[in-house]
Order: structure tokens, then C-alpha cells, then sequence
């Protein structure tokens, strides 16, 4: 399956503005690029790449001061086959986690591991470890929140989410992250694109999604809180322990948001 992925994001600066910008399909992914989706600009401006201490490509650049786009337009080859779902991998005790995971047990910015430790033990703490313990928690976060892109707040924790039983994916993401990493379930922070395909409409416009991969078995697995189904066509962009780690476009200085496209679709043969 070949799909059409991209995104165009217009800026209203009132000053000259540095950023740093993750919107390119992550390294893992390039060996699936049939056609780039490298960064563009209008107007254009000098950008240089670099990866972060999670390994995430991103971009640094100085817009200038007005009307400025960030865009990427790129052909990637997918499986077209659903998230793999593996009911019999296990949990692995603390002691047994290599070394790079363990970062991904630590509460963080928005998962406050601190405060919903005894909500995790008192819901999920009695039942058998593995895929489908982490599976329950998916369940339940999907259906105690209530999803609107009215409900988006930027500074909501996962604490909040919790309390306030509403919010938009990455606040799905972040209490489902910060319920297993109470239980001793290492789980990480993922951006990028989910398709549509496969689904039946209506569908919603087009947006960057959140989800988490958990720790099982030896290796990291998809989980997706919010649509609580394995999905068709997803393509990370960058991961990391929270959304802190992973903003899409960060921008050192003021700005308004006057545009926003995203776009995740099949391809035509050709």
C-alpha cells in the first residue's frame, strides 16, 4: 500500500521567530520513503536537521517576521495490514528491563505517576500481567474520557484528564502511559499520522494523533487509547515520554495559528 501523507501549517509571527520543527516520518520509516516528505517553507529559509536525544528528526529554522508555512508532501509504503495484536507477551519484571527502557517508568512532565499510583493499583493491580492487563487499561481510559476537540487544553496532565474525564488523543495517551508506567509497564509518548482507511464514514478532518508504545515481551508495541482498535496506515513521526518531548512545532517567541491541513490517504498507482 503506498499513501500520501503531509501537512501544510500557517503561522502569523509578529517577530522574527526560531523553531524547531518535528514533522518529517520518523528515521525508522525512511527505508519506506518512496518520496520524501522533506520540510518546505514559504518563503523559503535556510533549515538544518538534527536528531534529539530520543532519536527524532527534527528541523531547526528562523522565520521571518509575518505570514510563514511549514509544510511536507511525501509518498510512504505501508503493509496495509492493522496494528499486530499479541495477546500472550508478558510483562517483564523491573529488575529484568534493559537499561534504555527504564527512562519510560518515570513519571514526567504530563504523567504524574506520583499522584494516580494508588488509582492504578486499585483498578488494574489484581489482574494477571501481560497484553491484556495493558489492553484493560486501554479500555478503561477510553471510556472515562470523553473526546472533543472543544475540551484541548495544551497544560492538561494526565492527573487532570483523569479528573476531569474529558480531552482530546494525547490526553487519552497520557493517562493510559502514566497508568502502566505505575504498574511497572514501561510506555512511551508517539506522534504522527493514523489513516482512515478501513474505517467506515463519516470521517472527521484530518489531524496529527497520539498513542503509545508499551514494553511487552522484548519489544515495543502500538497501543492506541483513543481509538482502541488496531488501525490501518499509521506513521509515526517521533516519540518520547511525554508530549514535552515531541511537539510537533515549537516556536521561541509568539505566534498565531492561521492555517492547518493534515493528510493521510492512499496513493493512486502512478
Amino acid at each position: 500500500m503506498r499513501l500520501h501523507i503531509g501537512c501544510e501549517i500557517t503561522y502569523d509571527l509578529p517577530q522574527v521567530t526560531p523553531m524547531i520543527v518535528m514533522l518529517s516520518a520518523h528515521h525508522s520509516r525512511v527505508e519506506d520513503l518512496e518520496r520524501p516528505d522533506r520540510l518546505m517553507t514559504t518563503p523559503s529559509v535556510p533549515v538544518t536537521g538534527y536528531h534529539d536525544a530520543f532519536g527524532n528528526w527534527c528541523h531547526r529554522l528562523t522565520a521571518p517576521q509575518g505570514l510563514f508555512t511549514l509544510g511536507t508532501d511525501g509518498i510512504i509504503h505501508d503493509d496495509g495490514q492493522r496494528d499486530p495484536v499479541q495477546p500472550d507477551v508478558v510483562e517483564h519484571p523491573v529488575q529484568d528491563l534493559p537499561p534504555e527502557v527504564l527512562r519510560y517508568l518515570l513519571g514526567s512532565r504530563y504523567c504524574e505517576t506520583d499522584l494516580l499510583s494508588d488509582t492504578a493499583w486499585s483498578l488494574f493491580g489484581a489482574m494477571a500481567p501481560g497484553w491484556g492487563r495493558v489492553q484493560a487499561i486501554c479500555d478503561f481510559v477510553n471510556r472515562h474520557i470523553q473526546f472533543g476537540y472543544e475540551f484541548s487544553r495544551p497544560t492538561r496532565t494526565a492527573a487532570e484528564a483523569y479528573n476531569e474525564g474529558r480531552g482530546v488523543c494525547r490526553d487519552f495517551t497520557h493517562l493510559a502511559i502514566t497508568l502502566c508506567r505505575c504498574l511497572n509497564i514501561p510506555a512511551r509518548y508517539c506522534t504522527g499520522y493514523i489513516s482512515d482507511i478501513g474505517e467506515p464514514p463519516p470521517y472527521a478532518p484530518m489531524d496529527f494523533a497520539a498513542w503509545m508504545e508499551v514494553y511487552l515481551g522484548g519489544q515495543w508495541w502500538a497501543f492506541d487509547p483513543r481509538n482502541n482498535k488496531p488501525r490501518i496506515g499509521r506513521v509515526l513521526i517521533a516519540r518520547g515520554c511525554d508530549a514535552t518531548d515531541v511537539p510537533l512545532t515549537h516556536s521561541f517567541g509568539m505566534n498565531s495559528l492561521v492555517g492547518f491541513k493534515v493528510w493521510i490517504d492512499e496513493a493512486q498507482d502512478g
